[in-house]
């Protein structure tokens, strides 16, 4: 596979000089909403959401190769990133359609693949929910709708990053009953979504397993859903169906979790390119936001944020580059 220019330019921008993407997410919207006011006790205004990821923004890119802002309200904050981090703007709205079954997504409707482009986005990116056994009556729009943005990251020469979510209606998603299901829906997503027709340059991934289940593990919570070999085949298993670059997001969990999920990656031998990390990183100051204001925040970040992604760039030592995916011999690139 080779890149178009403007795509290659665009996966450089947002890479470290390895060829690895070590990228920091700040798109949450209507989540982080919700936390925030939790934690304010009162309504969180636009001016507040744009404030709090201009902070994120400025402490943490220092420390990562990209960021991931929305368009609503991450603008103001794409402009205080390091000299050194590439952008991804989001193109998707906050949540999905709960008017009917299949969790369907939609896009922003004052945005295009070439407005995000000229905001300064170096790449796209969509978040999509999505579960292999849902049938044709909703994959099926699920599947024309990633190609239709494939298509306009084509014609407008930028890499296309596609964010899949998995579930099950009606299994907690944190609980052990999805956790024995988690592997089956992360592997036949990567597997349909790394056909050529919908044209996507990264897969942003969930890692195969609930590490709170995987028997052993520090993150153990006591009930079983895989031993750590079985859960060490399931990362095999996902990583040998698609032929093109993935990252892993963190998914919500915490730090250690998320860190333990990429070294048990490491062990099973899975070429990794990188990962999309946010709440894993910046969530535990949401209450020191709501509660003590800005500048407390920005300190909290600037130990405890730094810590957490500084713990996550140690893990990507063992993440692989996506270069010899896209057959990119120069190793220079534009981040040091």
């Amino acid at each position: 596979m080779k890149l178009s220019p403007g795509k290659l330019a665009g996966m450089k921008a947002v890479s470290d000089k390895r060829g690895v993407i070590a990228a920091a997410a700040m798109d949450q919207r209507g989540s982080l909403q919700k936390a925030l006011a939790k934690e304010k006790g009162g309504d969180v205004s636009a001016s507040m959401l744009e404030e709090f990821k201009s902070i994120v923004t400025e402490v943490l890119t220092p420390h990562a190769s990209a960021i991931l802002l929305d368009p609503e309200f991450g603008l103001p904050a794409s402009r205080k990133r390091a000299p050194n981090a590439g952008l991804l703007l989001a193109y998707e709205k906050t949540g999905y359609d709960k008017t009917g079954p299949g969790r369907l997504p939609d896009l922003l409707d004052n945005w295009s693949v070439r407005r995000l482009k000229e905001a300064g986005a170096d790449c796209v990116k969509v978040l999509l929910y999505y579960t292999p056994t849902d049938g044709p009556a909703i994959n099926d729009k699920k599947h024309a709708w990633v190609e239709r943005i494939g298509d306009e990251c084509r014609a407008n020469d930028i890499p296309y990053f596609l964010e899949f979510v998995g579930y099950d209606e009606g299994l907690d998603e944190k609980g052990v009953e999805y956790a024995r299901k988690k592997p089956e829906i992360v592997i036949g997503s990567m597997a349909e979504f790394t056909k050529d027709q919908y044209g996507i340059d990264v897969l942003k991934v969930e890692v195969p397993v609930n590490m709170k289940f995987v028997e052993g593990s520090k993150s153990y919570s006591g009930q079983k859903a895989y031993s750590k070999q079985e859960a060490m085949e399931h990362f095999r298993k996902a990583s040998a169906v698609t032929t093109r670059p993935f990252i892993y997001l963190s998914a919500g969990v915490s730090n250690a979790e998320f860190n333990e999920a990429l070294v048990l990656a490491a062990e099973s031998g899975v070429k990794f390119n990188g990962v999309l990390c946010g709440r894993a990183t910046w969530k535990d100051g949401i209450p020191v936001y709501g509660k003590q204001g800005a500048k407390a925040f920005e300190q909290w970040l600037q130990n405890e944020g730094v810590k957490n992604i500084e713990n996550v760039n140690a893990s990507l030592k063992a993440a692989t580059s996506w270069f010899a995916k896209y057959e990119v011999r120069e190793p220079a690139m534009a981040n040091d």
